[in-house]
């Protein structure tokens, strides 16, 4: 009997080793894709005979990108957004989750400014009114068009805060009978003890701002303003050929739309697929720690 079960529990086991490195390979499936058709002769990408491994194998796609201006700017002010956005995202979620882990014995009306942020979430102006404030806010065609209106992600503030009500009060009654107020308990005593909570909205707003596309085009009334996703949404959705210039135009001879749009692809997913296995460490444990309420 003892052997049977043995046997079952092994066989469950291996099967979902099986299960799952399948599963991971229909995920990998179209990024290893993408890269072969990046790295693969233009005749090989038209006529569908790329892969998983490249086919005449040439860096033309990848040389046309690094020498496209437009790339590199774009990638220069989502580089800025990134930065900037994720600072004031982390700074203004770390100062409301704070508070906002309190009981209501110690803030008064914790759970009135609780449900106004939870309101927020479910519910927003739309897109039009949000564009009006932005415009009479002078913000269009500048970088804060893009940081301010997405400052104050809710869901980043719920997760956090729900990680500081799990931290023993006992620490932080000690440092204020240390005589350490709120502020030196927060930074040295609340934050040092969470960062596997902030590296995880850390990686949150950092995918966030990388990512985003849609606000740029809104906002941004010149294509050189455009952030990278915004720019490669232009290219790869709606590309003008009208439009290339006569040196772009004989750059692209020897090449393929599918060989540029997969190298801009592949460029434009590389940070992020660069930064996550250094922040993986602590995202289970943020994500399962931030979603428990004591």
């Amino acid at each position: 009997m003892v052997r049977n079960n043995s046997f079952g529990r092994y066989l469950f086991q291996y099967g979902n080793l099986v299960f799952l490195a399948l599963l991971a390979f229909l995920c990998l499936f179209p990024m290893l894709q993408v890269l072969a058709i990046s790295f693969s002769s233009s005749h090989a990408a038209a006529r569908g005979a790329v892969t998983f491994w490249p086919v005449e194998f040439t860096l033309d796609a990848y040389k046309y990108v690094a020498d496209k201006p437009e790339f590199l700017r774009s990638l220069l002010v989502t580089v800025e957004r990134v930065v900037l956005g994720t600072a004031v995202n982390m700074f203004l979620v770390v100062l409301i989750a704070y508070p906002l882990s309190k009981e209501s014995s110690q803030f008064r009306f914790r759970t009135l400014y609780v449900w106004i942020f939870v309101f927020t979430m479910l519910f927003s102006g739309g897109m039009i009114p949000t564009y009006l404030v932005v415009k009479e806010l002078h913000l269009l065609n500048s970088i804060w068009a893009l940081v301010l209106p997405v400052a104050v992600p809710i869901f980043n503030v719920i997760l956090l805060l729900n990680f500081f009500r799990n931290i023993p009060k006992e620490l932080m009654e000690a440092s204020h009978m240390d005589g350490a107020n709120h502020w030196h308990t927060l930074w040295k005593v609340v934050i040092p003890i969470s960062l596997p909570a902030i590296a995880t909205i850390t990686l949150f707003a950092t995918v966030f701002h990388w990512n985003s596309w849609f606000d740029g085009i809104i906002y941004m009334n010149s294509p050189e303003k455009y952030p990278l996703q915004s720019y490669m949404q232009t290219i790869i959705v709606a590309r003008d050929m009208t439009n290339l210039s006569e040196s772009e135009l004989v750059s692209l001879k020897n090449l393929s739309d599918r060989n540029v749009k997969a190298a801009q692809i592949f460029l434009g997913a590389l940070p992020i697929l660069l930064l996550y296995p250094f922040l993986q460490r602590y995202f289970m444990t943020g994500i399962v720690m931030g979603s428990v309420k004591e």
